[in-house]
């Protein structure tokens, strides 16, 4: 969209405070032209009062081949940023060249920046991902492990061409507040892992002043957040991330005399924040799963810090933290799949697991498993992973083994709070049968930045296989027509109105009229298991359209009907849309779909429409699944196209199959 285009949209979704707010924020960026509101000077540490360590592992038994090849890859300058893998960006890297587009940001005021602009910054996602320093933790990690001092040199060599490259507070590095915490919180782990200030790295004199640039750094960092928070309809994800960073910054280094306002403040704030973005029942507002993912990382990485300096978290706070766990676990099918519901980015708040086959919900789980006692939560993540060992080490490892996993799983089958429901059989087994129906908001505050078109949408996994699933992301900043794409609601298991999508897009984070999802029904305890729910997307057509759908599940024969009641009076253009796992082969015949996964199919009929499906393609997009962010591969997407005049109900049957061969078919997708 025209930047002038996207300042319409993003005002209309503002109130008058955040109007003012905002005015305030301009005014002060404009004023920092002059100086205005900049740090000056950096005062002096207080070296006495330092955090305690919070990393209660020492890296024994953990995969120390897998740390070795990742920071020697580091060394090598080898970098894997989002789709680009072990990119040549040298060591140390041009910070502010973006690896993906080679341009490079000005090194101009930072807060004068458009970094929304990719003539300006290149793609802001793969600009901003290594300057956050999860690298600089492999380092510090292989240095504990080995003990080899290239691994150390190599951490201090990266840290100073930083601080070179990008001086307070010049350049795009210095713009989000968010990127600033994060880096913040890798560094307290590598300031950790490298020895405190006991560390080799700071002994000498040179040593003594390549310690003093890290920690003027740390409090340029805790500074400008302070002054920088996101608030109003943009308080999401952003706002816990920067109460973490200036809670991490507060707690690990307490040597200023502002330590203690800003510890108290983002304390207040991450109390807060946890139970406002965070239903009772365990549901992120933002309807991301991933962004679920990451803000538990926080809430978890927040309470170890906290804790191992005495000033742990409540329990009213914990207690969010495991409801946010059951809904994980709710979600994660028998073979660790959960479903992509909302927006994904690939972010990782610290990385202390190398492994290729890390999984970064089960690990959670493990997480959680440790921390409330929860032996469910030990059987649906599997095995205690090495971000698991760095983080609560030995006595964790024997809490573990104590928690006993064999029982039956018995998952949550609603969250109401959240607008998630579950209806299937045989959880956790091989027979299983797990289905997700969203009847969810679109997503949280005004803007719904995170959110997509989804309502009344499901996936569906059977023996731990998604023949049903959601799409993903792909892309953010950049890509406008793919962006659009993956968040439409063509590309999710639900019913779209006129060729138009549930919910109105205003930008990229941005949605405007926002359809509302309400549940009618819910019933699992009965051989036959219902999900009924309706939403309002499409009042606002000239002839308005309710779309109301019913699921009903058959315990016995594994069956599915799907009944879609479109109420409205005049003539609509109908598409009943599905989208279907990587492995499966999809085939037509007749008007029916049969759907062949590896382990697991389905047949498909719907009582009215031609049935079309699409495969990658790109005009008109369809057929694409993203399972990283940047990166797509093709999917069968298939949809049932009718004309409809009044009020119509439209039923799908889903017979679920068990393992066979593809049918011959006229049409294989």
């Amino acid at each position: 969209m025209t930047s002038l285009a996207w300042k319409i949209n993003r005002l209309k979704l503002m109130g008058a405070p955040e109007i003012a707010w905002r005015v305030q924020q301009l005014l002060q960026k404009k004023a920092s032209k002059f100086g205005i509101g900049l740090l000056r000077s950096v005062p002096a540490p207080q070296l006495k009062r330092m955090g305690l360590p919070f990393l209660a592992g020492d890296g024994r038994d953990t995969d120390s081949a897998a740390l070795r090849a990742a920071a020697d890859a580091v060394l090598a300058g080898r970098w894997n940023v989002f789709a680009l893998r072990g990119a040549e960006l040298g060591f140390p890297p041009q910070w502010n060249r973006d690896p993906k587009t080679g341009t490079v940001a000005p090194l101009t005021l930072g807060k004068q920046i458009d970094y929304r602009s990719e003539k300006v910054v290149g793609d802001i996602k793969y600009l901003w991902e290594p300057n956050r320093h999860l690298e600089l933790v492999a380092l510090a990690q292989a240095w504990k492990v080995t003990g080899e001092q290239r691994y150390a040199d190599g951490a201090r060599t990266l840290l100073q061409s930083w601080f070179e490259q990008c001086p307070y507070p010049m350049g795009v590095h210095w713009t989000s507040s968010l990127e600033l915490a994060l880096r913040l919180l890798n560094w307290a782990c590598a300031w950790e892992l490298l020895g405190g200030l006991a560390s080799p790295l700071f002994q000498g004199e040179a040593g003594q002043r390549f310690q003093g640039q890290w920690l003027a750094a740390i409090y340029q960092h805790a500074h400008f957040i302070s002054g920088y928070f996101s608030r109003h309809s943009s308080a999401n994800n952003h706002l816990f991330g920067e109460y973490m960073g200036l809670f991490v910054a507060s707690s690990v280094w307490p040597c200023w005399p502002e330590s203690a306002k800003w510890q108290a403040l983002a304390r207040k704030g991450l109390e807060e924040e946890a139970l406002k973005q965070n239903t009772p029942d365990g549901v992120n507002r933002e309807q991301a799963v991933y962004y679920q993912h990451e803000v538990m990382d926080m809430m978890l990485l927040c309470q170890r810090i906290g804790q191992a300096n005495g000033a742990g978290f409540s329990a009213a706070y914990l207690q969010r933290l495991e409801r946010l766990a059951d809904f994980i676990a709710a979600l994660m099918d028998v073979d660790g799949n959960v479903p992509m519901t909302g927006d994904a980015d690939d972010a990782q708040m610290v990385r202390l697991a190398h492994d290729d086959g890390w999984h970064r919900y089960r690990s959670l789980l493990a997480s959680c498993a440790v921390l409330f006692g929860r032996a469910d939560f030990k059987r649906k993540a599997g095995h205690f992973d090495d971000k698991n060992r760095w983080l609560f080490g030995v006595a964790g490892l024997r809490q573990w083994q104590a928690l006993d996993a064999s029982g039956p799983e018995a998952p949550v089958m609603a969250f109401p709070d959240g607008g998630y429901f579950l209806l299937g059989s045989h959880f956790g087994t091989p027979d299983e049968v797990r289905l997700v129906a969203d009847c969810a908001p679109l997503g949280y505050l005004s803007i719904a930045a995170h959110g997509h078109a989804d309502a009344l949408a499901f996936t569906l996994s059977v023996s731990g296989e998604e023949l049903l699933t959601d799409p993903g992301t792909y892309a953010y900043h950049t890509q406008k027509k793919w962006r659009d794409y993956f968040r439409s609601t063509p590309a999710h298991n639900t019913v779209a109105v006129d060729g138009l999508d549930q919910s109105e897009i205003g930008g990229n984070f941005m949605w405007l009229k926002k359809a509302n999802a309400r549940m009618i029904a819910h019933e699992t305890d009965s051989e036959v298991q219902v999900f009924e729910g309706e939403h309002d997307g499409y009042g606002r057509l000239a002839d308005p359209v309710l779309h109301r759908r019913r699921i009903e599940f058959n315990f016995n024969n594994k069956c599915i009907v799907v009944k879609d009641i479109l109420q409205c009076t005049n003539v609509h253009d109908i598409s009943m849309h599905w989208q279907f796992g990587d492995h499966c082969v999809v085939t037509v015949d007749e008007g029916q779909l049969r759907a062949q996964g590896l382990r697991s199919g389905l047949h498909m009929r719907c009582s009215h429409g031609t049935l079309d499906v699409l495969r990658g393609s790109d005009t008109p997009p369809g057929g694409w699944i993203s399972r990283r962010f940047d990166e797509k591969s093709p999917i069968a997407s298939a949809a049932w196209r009718m004309r409809v005049q009044g009020t119509t109900e439209i039923v799908t049957h889903i017979e679920l199959m068990p393992q066979a061969s593809p049918a011959d078919s006229p049409a294989n997708y």
